[in-house]
């Protein structure tokens, strides 16, 4: 459905975040006296009201019955479409609609393709992808645009040109693709762990979810990790697929990047930090390889790529200790992940924030063998954290302690550390519990820390160049 279609028809926008603003303003643009009714926060309600829309109500209270009697609702990623009251609107006819769904909508030709388009999904290392997709496609020569859920709405860049696309979509937006009835030139999917359990309802329905943009939405290419069980085990018909992770394709030995049999270059000095993230440098050359670039020439301009801020993003030293901040860790595994990069030194990490039930039993199986130093658990679930742990730091020989705030988990920590040692800031959960995203929680363990949090946040690269 085009912005266009939706001339004359009951529509509403539920949802004011960065999203949310992005579509109101992109329907505003194409269609001035289009009558919308927003659903959002009281807080927020003031805001939109200043805007001094006369076509814009303003409502606080989105109920099943209400948004029953809109035909098309716009609604931000964050609102699950498995509420209760979405689902009863579903059910009576409402079609609920994604701001990505109507950006891709406008590009598709008339096959539904979108040429020069590559997505990428995943449980982990999604926007470093899509961050490194982007500089290697600018290091090849093309206008590129950088852009998505790694903190551009797509619907912001309604008129732009781009020759190459570089976009991230969470697991709230790859449905998105499909209900666009798009299909991409170029698809990524790096990997499948629970998460977002709250939003998806099931594990088997978030990966359904995940997976919708290679099922449903049939891109030209998928290219999957075949390390990943999971992945491993796809057939997709109608889309061709190019592995990465193993002797097929793209993969690494140790820290040498190989293409097949084909030694490239050592990664170890590049600015990828933890294997993990190195894996997603083979997603992406195997992603230009089958974009029609001569990816074997591009892999040495990854030295030149600036990291993504809040991902192992080392902020400095103070007092003798490094401070690391990972505050977009929101799973326990990617915990793991982040502890595995400073295994050689004593590290305190701290651990928690809202929780969604993802299980912490692989976490503390992992610390009977692989223990940090210390181990500091806050926020909503550090207190199940922390009983889960007590008896495997017994046995292990680690510190464990818990901690009230931010403030109170870095000073234990720093207590636990000897000079030379890493105060590591890797939640394994989401911030909602305290903070309204995961860049406000790295922005305040930067300044307990000591160090200026506007110079850590920035996203080089964003939009199109």
């Amino acid at each position: 459905m085009r912005i266009a279609d939706l001339a004359g028809r009951r529509v509403a926008l539920w949802g004011w975040g960065h999203e949310g603003r992005a579509a109101y303003h992109a329907l505003r643009a194409r269609l001035p006296a289009q009558a919308l009714t927003l659903f959002c926060a009281p807080a927020e309600a003031v805001q939109a009201a200043a805007l001094g829309d006369p076509h814009l109500v303003v409502e606080t209270v989105a109920s099943g019955e209400r948004l029953a009697t809109f035909e098309v609702v716009v609604k931000s990623p964050g609102i699950s479409p498995y509420r209760p009251e979405a689902v009863f609107a579903a059910q009576r006819g409402t079609r609920f609609l994604g701001g990505t769904a109507l950006w891709l909508a406008e590009r598709a030709d008339d096959d539904g393709a979108i040429a020069n388009m590559l997505c990428v999904t995943g449980t982990k290392g999604k926007s470093t992808t899509t961050a490194l997709l982007a500089h290697l496609l600018r290091a090849a020569g093309l206008r590129t645009a950088l852009a998505g859920n790694i903190g551009l709405p797509l619907l912001e860049l309604l008129d732009a040109q781009a020759q190459a696309w570089a976009i991230e979509l969470s697991s709230y937006q790859t449905g998105d693709v499909a209900a666009a009835g798009v299909r991409p030139q170029v698809a990524i999917v790096t990997n499948l762990h629970p998460e977002h359990l709250d939003w998806h309802g099931s594990e088997e329905r978030y990966i359904a979810d995940k997976l919708a943009l290679v099922t449903q939405a049939k891109p030209r290419i998928a290219v999957l990790n075949a390390a990943d069980p999971r992945l491993a085990a796809l057939a997709l018909p109608g889309s061709e697929i190019r592995w990465y992770g193993d002797a097929r394709g793209w993969h690494l030995r140790g820290d040498a990047l190989y293409r097949g049999d084909q030694p490239v270059m050592d990664t170890a000095q590049l600015p990828l930090p933890g294997r993990h993230n190195r894996s997603n440098l083979c997603a992406v050359l195997t992603a230009l390889d089958a974009f029609g670039l001569d990816a074997l020439a591009l892999a040495p301009q990854a030295a030149a790529f600036q990291p993504l801020p809040h991902r192992l993003q080392p902020l400095g030293a103070r007092d003798g200790r490094l401070y690391v901040n990972d505050s977009i860790s929101t799973t326990p595994m990617a915990t793991l992940a982040a502890l595995e990069v400073y295994a050689g030194r004593p590290v305190a990490v701290l651990v928690g924030g809202h929780d969604r039930g993802l299980p912490w039993d692989t976490f503390a199986d992992a610390m009977r063998t692989r223990a940090p130093r210390a181990v500091v658990t806050l926020g909503q679930n550090g207190p199940r954290i922390h009983t889960l742990l007590v008896p495997v730091a017994a046995q292990a020989g680690f510190a464990l302690e818990a901690a009230s705030d931010l403030e109170e988990a870095i000073g234990k920590a720093r207590a636990a550390l000897p000079a030379g040692g890493v105060v590591l800031l890797s939640p394994g959960a989401p911030s909602f519990d305290a903070y309204p995203n995961y860049v406000a929680r790295g922005r305040h363990f930067a300044q307990l820390a000591g160090f200026d949090p506007e110079a850590i946040s920035g996203i080089a690269g964003l939009g199109i160049a």
